[in-house]
């Protein structure tokens, strides 16, 4: 039987070669490795300059749990406090305009 270790390593590879396959495909150029279980795409944008977009594949183990061990790390958990997180920082920005444009209000009123 596999270690730990070994199994995320063939994943991650397995991973990876799937979008390398998929990138090399669509965008018809040859992907390069650029680190451990990190890949570039060489691409030209509209205006005709060189791009290199990063992409890196990681299998999180989890948070440590203080003894010795790890609290799983679970995706779908992850994906809703991004979700919540990003909700709740439109929401700050949408607070913060209406208070300055209120503010810019008030000086149009003390103006007139």
């Amino acid at each position: 039987m596999a270690n730990k270790a070994t199994l995320e390593n063939e994943l991650r590879a397995e991973i990876l070669k799937v979008i390398t396959d998929a990138l090399e495909s669509h965008f018809d150029v040859s992907v390069i490795t650029v680190g451990s279980g990190e890949i570039s795409i060489p691409v030209v944008d509209s205006e005709g300059n060189e791009k290199y977009p990063k992409i890196k594949v990681s299998i999180p183990r989890g948070t440590r749990n203080g003894e010795g061990g790890y609290i799983p790390f679970d995706g779908y958990a992850a994906s809703e406090a991004y979700l919540l997180e990003k909700e709740s920082k439109a929401q700050e920005r949408a607070v913060k305009k209406a208070m300055k444009e209120a503010e810019k209000g008030n000086k149009k009123e003390e103006k007139e």
